[in-house]
């Protein structure tokens, strides 16, 4: 066995695995099933890599709707545990290569520090090229990413892995696109898709975007950038640049399978405002998105019924609440929160008592 999947499959790694894996999931049953037993369970999952015998489980599959439907592939325990091991392993291999301003799922970055960097862009410069990916997860080439993991990982057992993880893809498929020096067949031939949800999705997104970051950065060498996942900014004094690097990452875009939202792809002034993450960037200020508001005034509506007829407790509503407050003041919401809330007893309770 190569060094790195000695790593991989060590008994600590696979244990620190599964306590990430854990994380915010304890009291489900599957969680605590594992959990009982879990000196077995991980050496059950150690033997069946180790001996190549490993096969990843049935997704649970279900559609969220919050702003659009999108189907989550939920991974059994068991092979979450095996994910966060892989990432453990390889993720360092590539976060020295990343560039500062990717965001998503990488320590010491996350939403709200992207949108803190996006703001101080809009400060600094007048338009923003707004990018958004169609269908991204959907529609990453499986072929594409093994060669940009080969490029990192030389571990021939690792990278059974990972084909193994790949192979075992959701359950929605990628869309019919053609590429430059496709045949007719390529859209069916090539294997494509990401189930949402893994967490070998997520760091793989962030692989396969990589080349794009450097483009922009490097060759572009735009002055203000961010990407969270599949959604980027790139910001500059002048309109006519903005245009024609849109046209460049098209091309970079392109040679990786995957391509720009036409309708979403906008070169606007900043002071316009600027749509990203939930939030709405203006150069010195920032507002919660208004369909962010209204999402959350109906979901408040359905907490206050559900709390109104002993459906759900009203700790748990607070809860549930309190979160997206915590988003809602990384914005000027200055009395947003309560005039939100005010006609609720269960949130002006909280506190008393």
């Amino acid at each position: 066995m190569g060094a790195m999947f000695d790593r991989l499959t060590a008994f600590p790694n696979l244990l620190r695995a599964a306590y990430l894996a854990q994380r915010g999931k304890r009291r489900r049953p599957n969680v605590s099933t594992f959990f009982l037993n879990l000196e077995t369970e991980l050496v059950q999952v150690q033997t069946a890599l180790r001996t190549r015998t490993y096969q990843p489980g049935p997704f649970r599959n279900f559609v969220i709707r919050e702003k659009k439907p999108r189907m989550i592939s939920a991974a059994p325990f068991r092979d979450r545990v095996v994910h966060h091991a892989l990432c453990q392993v390889i993720e360092p291999l590539f976060e020295r290569r990343f560039l500062f301003d990717s965001y998503a799922c990488r320590k010491g970055k996350g939403t709200h520090a992207a949108v803190d960097r996006a703001s101080s862009y809009a400060r600094r410069y007048r338009y923003v090229l707004k990018c958004d990916l169609a269908q991204f997860f959907p529609s990453i080439d499986h072929q594409v990413l093994l060669g940009l993991l080969q490029r990192r990982v030389q571990d021939p057992e690792v990278l059974w892995v990972i084909t193994r993880i790949l192979g075992h893809g959701g359950s929605e498929r990628g869309p019919v696109w053609y590429f430059p020096g496709d045949d007719l067949l390529a859209p069916w031939t090539r294997s494509r898709g990401l189930p949402i949800g893994n967490q070998t999705s997520q760091f793989f997104g962030n692989v396969y975007l990589d080349p794009l970051d450097h483009v922009v950065k490097e060759s572009l060498r735009c002055p203000g950038y961010v990407r969270y996942v599949d959604d980027f900014l790139l910001f500059a004094d002048s309109k006519a640049w903005l245009h024609e690097a849109h046209a460049a990452v098209e091309d970079v875009c392109a040679s990786l399978r995957v391509r720009l939202h036409a309708r979403k792809c906008v070169v606007a002034p900043v002071s316009n405002g600027v749509t990203f993450l939930g939030y709405r960037l203006f150069p010195g200020y920032r507002r919660l998105d208004a369909g962010n508001v209204k999402r959350a005034r109906r979901r408040f509506r359905r907490y206050d019924q559900e709390v109104r007829h002993g459906m759900r407790p009203a700790e748990q509503a607070r809860a549930c609440v309190q979160s997206w407050v915590a988003h809602a003041q990384h914005a000027n919401t200055y009395r947003l929160c309560e005039r939100l809330l005010a006609d609720f007893p269960w949130w002006q309770a909280r506190g008393k008592g």
